[in-house]
């Protein structure tokens, strides 16, 4: 078999293998999906793979190295199920009602987002990998009356891609492939804030080259300056948002804008807007970290952890 047909066929398993499980899990009653996925992130936890190992190892510098080791696994636990919670409501959701979904959401510091909407000018909201963020994408398009957009990675296969490109849009988003668009992505997004247009981008984790170093939880991080770029190009107002989920339901927490107009040069001013955000996500996750689906590396001096040894 040759390495094309074989990527391929693997391509085609993947997307096969997301369509049967929306499909099933919808048909499964809430309870039951809910215990199911359960169980898996519990399995992810005893399995100690390489996400598992640097999720573990991503929380111990959340929690400042000061968890004994049962407690951190134990954390890292509830994080996977957190996870695991995610990708349920993920297959779930376009069976959900807005109404419900609107009125299980808690919120907390919705003035500095209505200050920013009065204001008549664009909204940047830059968001960490938390809770269920499309979700929060839910409750958004209600409180704006209208889409907003943001910004996908072209996922392999095309098919996988065009699946879940299609599932946000069911939910109200409008959704710019970050690379291989008839525009590139930024020159969309500008043109969306310069009509005082809202756009949402998750921006703990820079996937591309460069980037912006920040101080986040004591440690010397790169995130994506994209966000504070565009909000300085446009005028737009920068807001920090965290989602978490609660018992029944979902928590935004919405942190004052961050200013990026002002003098000095552009290039230090997005620096300094970016270590703002950084400050504003490490205040919520860190009372929530467990809500945090951070799975990859994010510090350079955090590899995961070791393979834990089974006795």
């Amino acid at each position: 078999m040759t390495g094309s047909l074989r990527s391929r066929l693997a391509a085609g398993a993947t997307d096969a293998g997301f369509a049967a499980g929306w499909h099933a899990v919808r048909m499964l009653p809430e309870p039951a999906a809910r215990g199911a996925f359960d169980r898996a992130g519990r399995w992810a936890a005893g399995r100690d793979g390489k996400g598992t190992r640097q999720l573990r190892a991503n929380l111990r510098v959340v929690t400042d190295g000061l968890l004994p080791e049962p407690a951190l696994a134990e954390l890292t636990t509830r994080a996977l199920r957190s996870y695991a919670r995610y990708w349920q409501e993920a297959f779930r959701l376009p069976t959900l009602s807005s109404e419900r979904i609107v009125g299980g959401t808690e919120v907390v510091g919705l003035e500095h987002l209505q200050k920013a909407r009065d204001s008549g000018r664009g909204l940047v909201m830059v968001l960490p990998h938390s809770g269920n963020w499309d979700a929060a994408g839910v409750w958004f398009v209600d409180f704006l009356g209208g889409p907003f957009m943001t910004v996908a990675e072209r996922l392999k296969p095309e098919s996988l891609y065009r699946r879940f490109l299609d599932y946000r849009e069911s939910l109200g988003m409008r959704v710019v492939p970050l690379t291989g668009g008839p525009r590139p992505s930024t020159e969309v997004l500008r043109d969306w804030l310069e009509q005082a247009g809202v756009i949402c981008l998750l921006v703990d984790r820079n996937l591309g080259s460069g980037g912006v170093p920040v101080s986040f939880f004591g440690r010397t991080a790169t995130m994506p300056g994209g966000a504070a770029l565009l909000a300085a190009q446009t005028g737009s107002a920068l807001i920090p948002t965290v989602c978490q989920f609660t018992e029944r339901g979902w928590r935004l927490v919405f942190s004052s804008e961050i200013p990026v107009e002002g003098p000095g040069r552009l290039k230090d001013r997005v620096t300094g807007a970016m270590q703002s955000v950084a400050d504003a996500f490490a205040e919520s996750i860190g009372r929530q970290p467990e809500d945090w689906h951070m799975l990859g590396r994010i510090w350079g001096d955090v590899p995961p952890d070791p393979v834990q040894s089974r006795t």
